[in-house]
């Protein structure tokens, strides 16, 4: 058995009993079952049921020995574990299925959802890009999340560092989707772990993975299909030349969508990625209101809303830990200093120290007005 393309990507009939959607997770969960073998699978043997009972004697003719098909029990588990998490099983052909995932080739067959799974059927526009981002970048991310939360627009992305966590945090009043790489029920990272609470109580986290999955290098380019695929385009806020953003540019394209991405510093490299898509084609932007130009018309968008001031309580950074943030929001471009204290979220007094041990360093050095970047 082996993962195809298919000329149809619809079950028969989308799961409507708790046996139907047992037998559904338990056919999807066994080995070497992905999408595309499991529509192939239920569109030959007509349900779930009747698939999983084909399965051994299909892998006997296929060569392999042994095959077992995924035990109740572990079903039984995950659908434990969906409920102490207050989560929602969405299944391909269902009508709260996301209607944007429908005809993509290799579309999940089902969605773990935990939050207002309403935000699916409203358009959405992606936004990924670099975890180590600069301050600009940033700042660049909330700006646009901002600005498009308020035209009616849902954001789409992945809960990481940087340029997700900064989209999210714009727009967890307006609307804001995180397709998780692990279990729905699993923060990654950990210090997003007051964000995807908030997400889950006014937003949307999405997974296609078992509940309790941790997540693991091969997870993410899998997951970035769905990011892409849930949006009307994506946006690229710095990407280096070998990254994940670039995979879910490049899933957005297979798919149909749009790439916007916003230009970066010739000699910053986490944005080598950005002015490669853009040397290739992809659309430049610099507001959102380039990017609902570059939008086809929406209609019955939302009535813009209010973005709500959110004052979540800081810990502290370590001497180490405000050095290696200072370092990482600062690029080629300089920035001023009352910026960088407010992107890092220190006061002054914490990071004066910290800057002066930078520039003695050799690290940073001061531009006239007062500006900072990083030594050439």
């Amino acid at each position: 058995m082996t993962e195809e393309q298919l000329s149809s990507n619809h079950p028969t009939l989308p799961p409507t009993t708790e046996e139907d959607r047992f037998s559904w997770l338990r056919l999807l969960r066994s080995r070497k079952v992905g999408p595309a073998t499991f529509r192939r699978l239920l569109r030959e043997h007509g349900s779930a049921q009747n698939a999983l009972a084909a399965l051994p004697e299909m892998a006997r003719a296929a060569g392999i020995e042994g095959y077992e098909i995924c035990p109740p029990g572990v079903i039984e588990a995950e659908l434990k574990a969906a409920k102490a998490a207050n989560a929602r099983l969405l299944c391909l052909g269902s009508a709260d299925f996301p209607s944007a995932l429908h005809d993509l080739n290799d579309a999940p067959p089902m969605l773990w959802a935990i939050g207002d799974t309403s935000l699916l059927q409203r358009p959405s526009v992606a936004m990924v890009g670099a975890r180590n981002c600069s301050s600009l970048g940033a700042r660049m991310a909330r700006g646009l999340a901002t600005d498009l939360g308020k035209q009616g627009y849902v954001i789409v992305s992945g809960l990481a560092r940087g340029i997700d966590t900064a989209a999210h945090l714009a727009t967890v009043e307006t609307g804001t989707i995180a397709v998780m790489a692990g279990g729905v029920d699993v923060v990654y990272p950990a210090e997003n772990t007051d964000l995807a609470a908030e997400i889950a109580g006014s937003g949307l986290r999405v997974s296609e993975q078992p509940m309790g999955v941790t997540p693991q290098a091969r997870h993410f380019p899998r997951r970035n299909r769905i990011i892409s695929g849930l949006a009307k385009a994506v946006i690229v806020v710095e990407a280096a030349a070998k990254s994940g953003s670039l995979i879910t540019a490049r899933d957005a394209l297979d798919q149909g969508r749009d790439v916007l991405v916003v230009p970066g510093h010739p000699f910053d490299a986490r944005a080598a990625g950005c002015n490669l898509l853009i040397r290739d084609g992809a659309t430049l932007i610099r507001s959102a209101e380039d990017v609902i130009e570059a939008l086809p018309q929406q209609a019955n968008l939302f009535e813009p809303q209010q973005m709500l001031q959110k004052n979540l309580p800081r810990t502290p950074c370590s001497t180490n830990d405000l050095e290696r943030l200072i370092l990482t929001r600062l690029g080629p471009s300089p920035i001023a200093e009352d910026q960088l204290i407010r992107d890092v979220e220190a006061t002054a007094g914490e990071i004066a120290p910290v800057l002066v041990d930078l520039e003695l360093g050799g690290r940073i050095q001061r531009q006239p007005g007062g500006l900072l970047s990083l030594t050439a």
